[in-house]
């Protein structure tokens, strides 16, 4: 079996019920007055945060290192890395909008779709298919920031 075909099936058999709604979460200000914060599963760390754990996943190409790092609006291709090997960091080292469209947002933001951009985004290293430190320790954490920065808006990368 393929491996995209073992990591859905093993999140088929992990989800209790495959046929639940996905909660839906209507805006409660126009999008035009929302601060936005993008979070990235592509594993981007600024080059002087501490990396993702590249070695846990040489050891098991399942597992994946489920903390987050925070990326400054400002970033750029110079200021990042790239720590998730199930990915091509090329198409990131050329543009970063490619896994984390900063410049893009700000865009959109000078066309006052939304009405800012946070100062503060995320990434995570995707390819975790035992979430549970994850969902227990990380997203919290990421929520309290973006609560903390009063984001009304996420916009969630999948890489």
């Amino acid at each position: 079996m393929g491996g995209r075909r073992r990591i859905a099936r093993s999140w088929i058999e992990r989800e209790a019920d495959p046929q639940r709604a996905v909660p839906w979460t209507p805006l409660r200000n126009p999008l035009s007055e929302s601060r936005v914060a993008l979070i990235s599963s592509a594993g981007i760390a600024m080059r002087d945060d501490e990396p993702f754990d590249q070695e846990g996943e040489r050891q098991n190409p399942w597992r994946g290192d489920p903390s987050f790092r925070a990326i400054p609006r400002t970033a750029t291709e110079k200021d990042v890395r790239l720590y998730h090997l199930h990915i091509n960091h090329a198409f990131a080292y050329q543009d970063l909008n490619s896994v984390l469209p900063l410049e893009r947002l700000d865009e959109l933001v000078a066309e006052g779709l939304p009405g800012r951009s946070a100062d503060t985004h995320y990434s995570y290293m995707g390819y975790i298919l035992d979430a549970q430190e994850l969902l227990q320790t990380s997203v919290p954490q990421m929520i309290a920031g973006l609560q903390d920065k009063e984001v009304d808006t996420v916009i969630l990368l999948p890489v």
